[in-house]
């Protein structure tokens, strides 16, 4: 159709019908663009925020790991310094007389301890010497 032949049917109506209709589109595509472009500044806006607080955590971390570092050479030398016990026997090379020897025997191996022991125990307090 052409514009005549609309101005000769419709008259003036349908251009103007036609110009209403061209704006509200037009309206509506500057709508989505305008909506577009904000939601647009928004995620990059979230995107440099996201971005700025992995840089900062990243510095974080690389100064925790440089201390942690410095903290494992401390843990090394710690690790070092085990002491460690070796049990001998402490009775092999002092003069113990015969019953002493037998009780400290007795004693190491768990078992009771006679009561009425043939020698004396010097220094006991049983003793009547």
């Amino acid at each position: 159709m052409s514009w005549a032949l609309l101005l000769k049917k419709g008259g003036p109506y349908a251009v103007v019908l036609a110009v209403v209709a061209a704006i509200a589109f037009g309206g509506w595509v500057g709508r989505g663009w305008y909506e577009d472009s904000r939601d647009l500044a928004e995620e990059r806006g979230a995107q440099a925020a996201i971005d700025a607080a992995m840089e900062r955590e990243s510095k974080i971390a690389e100064k925790v790991e440089t201390r942690l570092a410095d903290l494992q050479a401390n843990e090394r030398i710690i690790d070092r310094g085990v002491i460690r016990e070796i049990q001998n026997p402490v009775y092999r090379n002092v003069c113990v007389p015969a019953g002493g020897l037998r009780l400290l025997n007795a004693a190491a191996r768990g078992e009771p301890v006679p009561a009425d022991a043939a020698d004396p125990v010097p220094g006991d307090a049983a003793d009547p010497e």
